[in-house]
């Protein structure tokens, strides 16, 4: 049997299925497109949800593709198994409503036996155990004696989730030899041992179940077929799990070079190679299709990932960041099946690098926390840390349970993860209760599931500001009706229309459908998945119903200032990547008639100067006055002229690209102006962090950018009669009252400190003897910290033997200060412990060393009592 690497399986198969006229897609985002009931991309055929349940027409009834797919349940699986892993590629063909089973099964043993060369002896298959057409086309068209199929129950050949399309499966299955098997003599496919291994499923969807657990015949069959590519390759090169594979075994070799580390000498040191060689997979690929590490959603897993991975460098006595490294070897083997890779590469690496960074930083930090936490434990005369604690620093600080764990020991004290895994659980819950109602979401039938999916609303919003339409649907309170009367806030769908349907960061047009007899003001405008266009409004006259002419008008002035904000939205893109570097990629959007908000991928706040220059560089643009032209082209031509594409937009086979002169490139489906001139002018209103490594910025144009400078002039003038001098001398009078505040606020702190100190004697004279230590203790008005930190030191220097307790309030805060001399510390003196339990008296808290301590608090009518509270624990020490 002829060997193949993993990228030669790949091509094969999806060549092999292009000859029997399918379309060849590329594999989609690991971002999931409107379907909420998922955070990633889990199973090939989950992009195509949509053709399954008919919501969208397919490009082709015949489709195969190899998908990218990422799973974490067993997370903590991985490594510890060399089956486990989190990332792998699912090869699929797919029939929508066109070939099934007759066709499906003899290509599957086409393509395994005479493709790949499998000897028929090795393959056996399986049906499901009611599915008699299934079992004649294997055993009568393909040829298999009855001894080669075997029948099974709807636990393993029935494929279903939830309610909707489902139907019964049929495996293929690669005998490894009887030497991998149990022994027992009723071994066979679907023996848990490790002897015959599924390579191929192919699901016949024929059925679509009701909530109430019944079958219905699907009018339209389709195919779904699902093979995991990796263990493909497991059985093409005779290797024994997936990280044998070559390509796989390409990276886990880079992980033993870095760590200096030798692969199958032992246990924990596999476990932490296999952690990384798998997690810098599902790592690289996340982030080259846009996912950003954070600490909820896509995100979080990201995070998790990229943390585990690191974690685990640190256990083979990797000190410094490495990841970026092994990033390099997944793009070199997989950057030729996707090319975002290659092309992403440097952005990749940084983002990996600037997350592990951070982690370590957190690890640090977490250290400090964990420290604090056994000294809690001990002083409470526990050995136990608390669930609650080990959450908490997994959870905030990023510190992995594991590690816990492993210096708890160190430290001769254990954990409690019963409580840990509740902690744990109870998150999970929370989670699970937030995503409840979205479960299932993507295979609902819409409100239009039984209406002409080749209807659709044409647009000439490109050209064309208002045109004659027909009504051809009408939606109130998410229901389809037959009329919609003067008052009701309703939808209508048209046959053609100018107004543009939210997309692509643009919101949609507002402005009026029309007749004699009818009129609706329209406030909002979308389009399905199948392209109808919902225009949402309230009618403010008349009535309408389905077939009516009507005339469609959208408001121009804010059509045209949409339009100024967004072709500024892409001359501020390409300034950004002009002036903080090409790793500036656009992570989201939103352009309004008001202004323009623009998310971007950046790893540090832009320094003023930074923004200045971008904010000139667009302005200059604008006043070129480039002119602004739109093309039609193919997705590969529009590549190779440079255009700028989003991470995670899905593209058909011709696109739009908009180009702003020789400066700027992109494809967009948005409504633009005619050259940037007709924008006026661009003003950055703000910059700021939304998440780990992506910076808002926001900013106008045209008219809303010149009442802004209106505004703001107002805001000056009326700012220089304030303080009574002219408009351009008005920092000058700033800083001069500023000096006159400052010379007049020293001159009081020093009135203070005098006072302060002629009352020192009178404090210390008050103070009780304890065994020949003084406690002084008072209470002083209005000193800050500082302050207050340097009576406490006038007044231990003159004690000579003695603890100080001070406590004071300012701007309805209170600071408290203990201090001690050295022979009232070896006599017993505490001061962090006095002021701990003092600083509660006043909502407050702090801590220190034994010779001086200080604290903050919230309720100034407590500081009698907090003085009360210090006097007797000092007295007590003492005693």
């Amino acid at each position: 049997m002829q060997k193949y690497g993993l990228n030669e399986l790949r091509e094969m198969y999806l060549s092999f299925f292009e000859s029997k006229g399918h379309l060849r897609l590329p594999s989609f985002s690991l971002v999931p497109k409107n379907d909420p009931s998922i955070l990633l991309i889990n199973a090939g055929m989950t992009p195509l949800k949509p053709y399954f349940t008919g919501r969208e027409v397919p490009p082709r009834k015949r489709v195969t593709t190899c998908q990218k797919c990422i799973r974490t349940p067993d997370i903590e699986n991985v490594g510890k198994t060399s089956r486990h892993a989190t990332f792998f590629e699912m090869l699929g063909n797919f029939s929508f409503g066109d070939y099934f089973k007759k066709e499906a099964i003899p290509w599957a043993w086409e393509f395994m036996t005479k493709v790949l060369g499998i000897p028929e002896e090795k393959l056996f298959v399986s049906v499901y155990k009611d599915d008699d057409e299934a079992y004649d086309i294997w055993h009568k068209d393909v040829g298999l004696p009855e001894n080669k199929i075997f029948r099974m129950g709807k636990e393993d050949n029935f494929w279903e989730h939830g309610t909707g399309p489902c139907g019964p499966c049929s495996e293929i299955y690669f005998d490894r030899g009887a030497d991998k098997g149990c022994g027992k003599p009723d071994c066979q496919p679907g023996c848990d041992c490790d002897r015959f291994v599924e390579v191929w499923n192919n699901v016949f969807t024929q059925f679509d179940r009701q909530a109430d657990g019944t079958y219905t015949e699907l009018a339209s069959k389709n195919i779904d077929t699902g093979m995991g590519l990796e263990r493909l390759a497991c059985v093409m090169q005779g290797v024994d799990n997936i990280f044998e594979v070559d390509a796989i075994r390409s990276i886990l070799d880079h992980v033993c070079k870095v760590a200096g580390v030798e692969y199958g000498k032992e246990y924990k040191t596999d476990v932490s190679i296999r952690v990384i060689t798998d997690h810098s997979r599902s790592v690289t690929m996340l982030v080259s299709d846009g996912v950003l590490p954070s600490n909820e959603g896509r995100g979080y897993v990201l995070r998790r990932l990229l943390r585990r991975a690191a974690r685990h460098g640190r256990l083979l006595g990797i000190n410094r960041t490495f990841l970026a490294e092994i990033a390099d070897t997944v793009i070199k083997n997989f950057g030729d099946a996707y090319p975002n890779l290659k092309e992403k590469q440097d952005y990749i690496k940084k983002v990996i690098s600037i997350e592990e960074e951070r982690f370590y930083a957190t690890i640090d930090q977490g250290m400090l926390i964990l420290e604090d936490y056994m000294e809690q434990v001990r002083a409470d005369g526990s050995k136990t840390l608390t669930g609650e604690m080990v959450f908490k620093l997994h959870d905030t600080y990023g510190f992995p349970l594991d590690l816990t764990r492993e210096i708890a020991a160190e430290n001769n004290l254990t954990l409690d993860e019963e409580g840990f895994h509740r902690e744990m659980k109870a998150q999970k819950e929370k989670a699970r209760e937030a995503h409840k109602s979205k479960e299932g979401s993507a295979w609902e039938k819409d409100l239009f599931a039984n209406t002409d999916k080749q209807v659709k609303t044409q647009f000439v919003g490109y050209t064309q500001h208002t045109c004659d339409a027909t009504v051809l649907y009408i939606v109130t309170d998410n229901e389809l009706r037959d009329n919609a009367q003067q008052d009701d806030e309703t939808a209508l769908v048209l046959d053609v229309t100018p107004f543009y349907a939210e997309s692509g960061g643009q919101i949609g047009d507002t402005g009026i459908i029309s007749n004699d007899s009818f009129k609706m003001q329209v406030n909002d405008c979308r389009k399905t998945e199948d392209g109808k266009y919902l225009h949402f409004g309230k009618v403010l006259s008349g009535s309408v119903q389905p077939g009516d002419k009507v005339v469609a008008a959208i408001d121009t002035q804010k059509r045209k200032a949409t339009e100024r904000n967004h072709t500024i939205t892409h001359l501020l893109h390409r300034a950004l990547k002009n002036v903080l570097g090409e790793h500036v990629n656009q992570a989201g959007s939103l352009v309004t008639p008001e202004r323009l908000r623009f998310d971007f991928t950046h790893f540090s706040p832009v320094l003023p100067e930074q923004l200045e220059a971008i904010e000139d560089e667009v302005n200059s643009k604008i006043l070129e006055n480039l002119p602004v032209v739109i093309r039609e082209m193919s997705i590969d031509e529009a590549k190779k002229e440079g255009a700028m594409a989003l991470f995670d937009e899905k593209y058909g086979d011709v696109v739009r690209v908009v180009s702003a002169g020789d400066y700027s490139k992109e494809l967009c489906g948005g409504t633009h102006l005619k050259a940037t001139g007709e924008a006026g002018i661009i003003k950055i209103i703000s910059e700021s962090g939304i998440s780990a490594g992506v910076r808002r910025i926001e900013a106008l144009t045209g008219l809303s950018a010149i009442e802004y400078y209106k505004n703001r002039d107002k805001l000056l003038k009326e700012a220089s009669e304030a303080a009574k001098t002219q408009t351009e001398d008005i920092v000058k009078k700033i800083e001069s009252i500023y000096d006159e505040l400052k010379t007049a606020k020293k001159e009081l702190e020093e009135a203070n400190a005098k006072l302060v100190r002629s009352s020192l004697d009178s404090i210390i004279n008050d103070a009780p003897e304890v065994k020949g230590i003084k406690v002084a203790a008072a209470k002083m008005d209005g000193l800050d910290m500082n302050a207050l930190r340097t009576a406490s030191d006038d007044i231990r220097n003159k004690l000579g033997s003695g603890v100080v307790i001070l406590v004071s309030s300012k701007d309805d805060k209170v600071n408290l200060i203990v201090s001690a001399t050295k022979d009232a510390v070896a006599a017993g003196i505490h001061c962090g412990d006095i002021i701990k339990e003092a600083a509660k008296a006043c909502g407050g808290g702090g801590g220190g060393r034994p010779d001086m301590a200080q604290a903050g608090g919230k309720n100034p009518a407590g500081m009698d009592e907090a003085i009360k509270i210090a006097r007797e624990k000092a007295i007590s020490a003492l005693s």
